[in-house]
C-alpha cells in the first residue's frame, strides 16, 4: 500500500508541476513558436516508467486549461504520450550508453514537430513546414539545450531521490 501510494503522490506532484509551469508561462507555452518550459521535464522517463503517465496527464491538465481546446487535448497530449513513452524505450535500451540523453531528448522535439505543427497548420493555416520548424526549435532550444545540461548536472546529486 505505501508503495502505490507513494508513485500516486508522485505522479500527482510531476503532473500538477508541468501543467503549473505550462500555465504560468502560457505566454510562450503555446501558440506557433512555443517555449514550453515544462517539457523540460519530458526527461524524467529516464529515471523511470512512471514518469510517462505523469507527464502525459500534466500535459492533458495545461491543454484542457489552455488557449486551443479539444484538438490540443488530443492531438497535444498524445504528442506528450508518445514523446515520453519514446524517451523511456531510449533509456531502457541505451542507459549507460555515450550520447543516451541527447539521444532521448530529440524525441519530444520530432514527435511535437510533427503532430503540433500539423495541429497549428490545420488550426491557423501557418504553412506545415513553417509550423513543424517552430515547434521543433522551441521543443529543441528547451529539452535539448537547456534540459540535457540540466539532467546530467542534477543526475548524479538529486535525480535518484525521483525513483
Amino acid at each position: 500500500m505505501r508503495n502505490s501510494t507513494k508513485k500516486i503522490v508522485k505522479t500527482g506532484v510531476v503532473a500538477g508541476v508541468y501543467a503549473a509551469v505550462t500555465l504560468a508561462f502560457g505566454f510562450i507555452s503555446y501558440g506557433t513558436i512555443q517555449f514550453r518550459i515544462a517539457e523540460v521535464m519530458t526527461l524524467l522517463p529516464l529515471i523511470s516508467k512512471e514518469y510517462i503517465l505523469a507527464l502525459t496527464i500534466g500535459c492533458f491538465l495545461a491543454n484542457v486549461i489552455g488557449p486551443y481546446g479539444v484538438p490540443d487535448i488530443i492531438f497535444g497530449t498524445l504528442a506528450t504520450f508518445i514523446s515520453v513513452y519514446l524517451v523511456y524505450l531510449t533509456g531502457k535500451t541505451m542507459k549507460g550508453k555515450k550520447g543516451y540523453v541527447l539521444i532521448a531528448s530529440l524525441w519530444p522535439t520530432i514527435v511535437n514537430a510533427i503532430i503540433i505543427g500539423i495541429m497549428l497548420n490545420k488550426l491557423f493555416g501557418v504553412p506545415l513546414i513553417l509550423s513543424m520548424l517552430q515547434v521543433g526549435f522551441g521543443q529543441f532550444v528547451v529539452i535539448t539545450i537547456i534540459g540535457v545540461p540540466l539532467f546530467k548536472i542534477l543526475e548524479n546529486k538529486y535525480l535518484k531521490l525521483l525513483k
